[in-house]
């Protein structure tokens, strides 16, 4: 029998490491997109309403594009799949046809 290299044996806890900043800039990606959905303006003149969601929208964007960021690094990119990226890119993409549109 052989032994696991050292490398594979890191991976788990690299993970781990790697997975505590990709799960929280998710999460704030998600609750930004939320509450730029959730925002309702009262009419064409409520300009803060129309500001908060421009606010969330650039938030989740961000926060995305972070994550997108993280991921890049090739040694992220070796222990953590594709798909941890996926909600944060849904996220960041419907704030941003949320922003195009306007409201």
């Amino acid at each position: 029998m052989t032994s696991p290299s050292p490398a594979d044996d890191d991976r788990g806890c690299l993970r781990l490491v790697l997975a505590v900043p990709l799960v929280l800039l998710t999460l704030a990606a998600t609750s930004c997109c939320w509450a730029a959905l959730a925002i309702r303006p009262s009419g064409p003149w409520d300009d803060d309403a129309y500001a908060g969601i421009v606010l969330a929208c650039v938030l989740s964007v961000g926060a995305a594009g972070a994550v997108v960021g993280v991921w890049l690094v090739p040694s992220v990119r070796r222990v953590m799949g594709w798909w941890w990226v996926g909600p944060a890119v849904l996220a960041g993409g419907v704030a941003a046809v949320r922003w195009v549109t306007g409201g």
